[in-house]
């Protein structure tokens, strides 16, 4: 079957709260705390709420019935580790997307990019891509973890997928983003996928620092 992915626009960053993908993926979130992100994310007008696939249509029933529109699910897949093999993490998209999310950032088979496998990158983050049918899909490379020379080669993985947006870290790894990284990405890409920022970002100077670089999208649980 033919297919194709729509090539990634990057949204007009009007204020910086348009670009913010509000996050909540602690393992200890209750249906309380995620309604608090969906008032915190209305409040602000963030661009999405990002949370852990199974409370995805919890996320999305409430901002429902909160009557708000303009406000995205995005669910994480793979979430953190990116060890899963590939039809958990085809089964997690697919429910996360019956579930009302939005859109989708998966994390790659990290030990698979270490090895230099990069065709299982491409490969893994593929079948995702066509399965989600025109949905955003962002993949998470966890830059913590890899040299510039690997980075690069994800990258191209990554723009050969179809992915959307690269997304630099889960948060959960031993560094996050910065305007280095961003930057390679960007340069890497050129504009055949897009940028998001996330791991440690916890000041609105620091997101402003990092869309100049290049970053079109910021993930951050703090309320900036």
């Amino acid at each position: 079957m033919l297919w194709f992915k729509k090539k990634a626009v990057a949204p007009e960053i009007t204020t910086l709260a348009s670009a913010i993908d509000y996050t909540l993926l602690d393992p200890r979130a209750t249906q309380k705390d995620i309604a608090n992100a969906i008032n915190i994310a209305i409040k602000h007008k963030y661009y999405a709420v990002c949370v852990n696939s199974g409370n995805v249509k919890i996320a999305k029933d409430y901002a429902l019935v909160k009557a708000v529109e303009n406000l995205n699910i995005v669910s994480v897949v793979g979430f953190p580790l990116g060890a899963q093999n590939l039809q958990t993490k085809l089964f997690e998209a697919k429910q996360a997307l019956a579930d009302g999310a939005d859109e989708l950032d998966v994390v790659i088979n990290i030990g698979k990019a270490k090895e230099g496998d990069y065709d299982y990158i491409k490969n893994e983050l593929s079948r995702i891509v066509r399965q989600s049918k025109g949905k955003i899909v962002k993949a998470i490379i966890e830059t913590c973890y890899f040299d510039r020379e690997e980075i690069t080669s994800i990258c191209k993985a990554c723009v050969r997928a179809k992915v959307d947006y690269i997304k630099t870290s889960t948060g959960y790894g031993t560094g996050g983003a910065t305007p280095e990284v961003i930057d390679l990405i960007s340069n890497v890409t050129a504009g055949k996928c897009l940028v998001k920022a996330s791991g440690g970002i916890r000041s609105a100077s620091q997101a402003e620092e990092l869309v100049r670089a290049g970053a079109s999208r910021i993930g951050t649980s703090t309320e900036i």
